[in-house]
Order: structure tokens, then sequence, then C-alpha cells
């Protein structure tokens, strides 16, 4: 099904192509120049049925919607999380009868395979596309493609530049400047320290970075590496074992994402260096390995949720309720509430939360239709 603002353009479309028709018919034809019978009255008489069938006709959709999802990038678990949440809660709406179908394009591809996938989604007739975008420009094109289809789209996870999407994202630079100021006051005024990232020239990640670099900037401390681990806690392990191996007791402290810092952990217990300040995440593994070695840490969370929220989000949309311009960052931007991280005062309150659930398992946040309703006039 494709979306009220594509019908009613395509409507409006027709309704100008007759009137062309009509017009030229009419050209090369002698106008009826006779006065009209002042005792006729010409005037027709409105018919409110007419009226009431029109106004029928524009009413917004009540659905049910068929939803597209483009993810280039699976190896992670965090990205897992995030299709499972958008699974369970699709087949929530479906129950309801708001939604028809969820159509996911889910692989590791570059640029141009998410560009595919958006285009196998326009193509398969999906009313809105939530995508976790490869990079912050270079999909603009296929963007502007499925907008002009009528399709709506959301990115999530990072931003884009594209007019043509709304971003439901965090703030990456602000989320990173969470645990870097808690490292910087950890560590102290010119301390040296390394960094282990996620995956260099991915948007969140380089917004991440800058966030950090800006503080450490600020607080005169030295990074004396900055390295990028893909993402995977296997990676995280392996880089920072290199460079305990490379600066050794140089080294102060650890400023290590999420998708790293558990394998960063690791390297620091096998090679008996726990009195490096590391930063972490609010990911279930890292939170039980905190407490087995009693480290003082952060984790701070990055919701997979955020893809529900922006579905909750479209489907307002699709219904034809508005954004109130007033919430958007940027012109196209809802920026979503960081939640509250996690030290060693509020650990077990963080354990708790993930009683159950698997190591690699995020702590979670989504937002209620009530607080999503919260976005719109």
């Amino acid at each position: 099904m494709r979306s009220f603002r594509q019908r009613t353009t395509r409507w409006l479309g027709l309704g100008l192509a007759l009137a062309l028709v009509l017009a030229a018919c009419g050209n090369g034809e002698e106008a009826d120049t006779a006065d009209p019978d002042p005792d006729t009255d010409t005037t027709e008489e409105a018919d409110p049925d007419e009226d009431e069938d029109e106004t029928e006709d524009a009413a917004p959709d009540a659905g049910p919607f068929t939803i597209g999802v483009s993810n280039g990038f699976t190896a992670s678990e965090w990205r897992t999380q995030m299709i499972a949440n958008l699974e369970e809660a699709v087949a929530e709406y479906q129950d309801q009868g708001l939604i028809d179908e969820l159509i996911i394009e889910n692989d590791d591809v570059d640029e141009a395979g998410q560009i595919e996938q958006i285009r196998n989604l326009v193509n398969a007739g999906v009313d809105a596309i939530i995508i976790n975008p490869n990079s912050p420009d270079a999909l603009n094109a296929a963007f502007d493609e499925a907008a002009a289809e009528g399709v709506l789209i959301y990115a999530v996870d990072q931003a884009v530049t594209s007019e043509s999407v709304t971003n439901v994202v965090i703030d990456q630079g602000q989320w990173a400047q969470i645990s870097a100021e808690w490292l910087a006051d950890q560590v102290g005024e010119g301390a040296e320290i390394v960094m282990v990232n996620g995956i260099a020239g991915h948007p969140a990640n380089e917004a991440r970075v800058g966030g950090a670099m800006s503080v450490f900037e600020d607080a005169n401390i030295e990074v004396l590496a900055n390295t990028n681990a893909d993402w995977s806690q296997a990676e995280g392990q392996s880089v920072m074992q290199e460079l305990l191996s490379q600066y050794g007791d140089q080294i102060d402290g650890v400023w290590a994402q999420d998708g790293v810092a558990e394998g960063v952990l690791r390297a620091l217990i096998d090679a008996d260096r726990l009195d490096l300040v590391t930063t972490g995440e609010a990911r279930a593994g890292y939170l039980r390995l905190w407490e087995e070695n009693d480290v003082d840490t952060i984790g701070v969370i990055n919701p997979p949720g955020v893809a529900v929220t922006a579905l909750r989000v479209a489907l307002m949309e699709l219904q034809g309720e508005q954004i109130d311009e007033s919430q958007l960052t940027d012109g196209n931007t809802l920026l979503l509430p960081l939640p509250d991280s996690f030290t060693n005062a509020t650990l077990d309150e963080a354990l708790e939360r993930a009683e159950g659930e698997p190591d690699g398992y995020s702590l979670d946040v989504m937002l209620s239709e009530d607080e999503v309703a919260q976005f719109f006039q």
C-alpha cells in the first residue's frame, strides 16, 4: 500500500491532466456569447453528499501499511536486537490491523548495496522505510527517489543530511561526551589515553569520535592512538592487546565505544592491567564482567529500541498527523533524550535489567506512543 501523501499527489496530477485535455478540446470551438437569461438562476446548489464524499477521499489513511527496513551492517548484536525489536512491535501492530507487512532488507553491504536495498523496498510498495544508514550523504539520491514515490523515510542510529528523510536519533556526539567526561575526570589533566572505536567513516562512529575528542582536547588529555575495531568484541580485544604491547605503562586510560568495550575489558583482565581506567557499555556481558572483576567504569546506553520509536513516528505520519516543526533540529531531526548511564553506584540496577538476557543484549529504551505523540502538533 502506498501512503495517503502519494495517492493525493497522483490524484492532483490526474486532475491537472484532465483539465488540460478539456481545455485542448475547447480550442477552435466558437464560444457561446449569448447573454444569459436574467430570469434564470444559473447558480447550482451545493450537494452536501458530494462535499462529504470529497472530504472522505482526502481523509488520511487508517492502514494497514507496509513498512520496509534497510540495514546495511549485520555483524553486530546491537543490529540483531534492533531488528528483533521491530519484528516484535510490528507483530503487535499487525494484530491491531494497522500494519499489513514488514519487509526487511538486511545484509552486509556498502553504500551502493544499500541504495539497492532502498530501491527494492520502494518497488515492493512500502509506505515507509526505516533505515540504519551506512553514510550520512551517499544515499541521498535514493532517498529523493523514494520520497518522490510518496514513501516516508526515517533514519535511525545515525542522522543523514537528506531533507527527504526524518532522522529519529540520539545525539551520538553528546552520547560519547558522557563517557569521555567521566574518563577525563578519572585520569586527570595531562593524562595519556588510547581510543578503541567502531567502523572508520561510519556516521555514528565519526560523530562519537568527534564528541569524545572535543572533551579530551578541552581537558588537555593526549590521545596516543585512535584505533578502530569495527564494533566487534573479538576485534576490540585484539586491538587492545596490540595497544598494550605498543604503549605499555604509558597508557593511563582507555576510551572504548559500545560494541568493543567488553573485548577491551577482557584484554585488560588477561594482561592484569585493571589499573587502567576504561569506559564501557550497557550490555549484559560487560555488566557481568564489570561486577565479577570489581572494575570502576561507566556504561552508557545506546538503545536499539530507537527503531521502534521511529516506527511509531512513521505510523502517526502515515495516519495524517504532522510533526511539530519546533521539535526538529536542523530541519529534519528528532533528537531523542539520552538514557541514563550507569556507574558503580547504579550497577545493581543495570544488572537487574540485564537479568536473564544473553551477553550481547543492550539495555534498551523505546518511546511509547504517548511519548512519541509529544513530537506532533
